[in-house]
């Protein structure tokens, strides 16, 4: 389902003005109901000492995208903020970028029960890396 024009300016405004993204060369890819697309470059400045993609790199997308994508099932008036993440470090992370996609698993009044899968990306190929799961709490602006 296609989210109003206003709820998608809504988020992308919402997102530019996240720092930590706009550092970590962070993009919001794209937006449905229910639904959040992020990617990153893995920089020589967000890698852990054995070369890999940093696990904060991996979890900052893979939150964010969970947190937009329960705020496209909520009204203008309300914004989201996480309550409880749990990560699933599943591989390394290697190769050109992380792509994480967050989705609602449950909207609620209280809290929305959200996952995000989180994806390196090398030479084209996909590769999953982690496996998040929480909660947003809906707040009001």
């Amino acid at each position: 389902m296609t989210l109003s024009p206003e709820i998608d300016a809504k988020i992308r405004a919402s997102f530019e003005k996240q720092s930590l993204m706009a550092t970590l060369g962070a993009r919001l890819l794209c937006l449905d109901r229910g639904a959040a697309e992020i990617d990153a470059p893995i920089r020589a400045g967000s890698l852990q000492q054995q070369g890999f993609a940093h696990a904060g790199l991996t979890f900052s997308i893979g939150d964010s995208a969970a947190g937009y994508a329960a705020l496209t099932v909520l009204s203008e008036e309300q914004e989201v903020l996480t309550t409880q993440m749990h990560i699933h470090l599943l591989a390394p992370g290697s190769g050109d970028k992380l792509v994480a996609r967050g989705k609602v698993i449950k909207p609620g009044r209280k809290l929305i029960v959200v996952q995000s899968n989180v994806y390196s990306v090398s030479e084209g190929q996909e590769r999953h890396v982690a496996l998040l799961t929480g909660t947003m709490m809906p707040v009001a602006l």
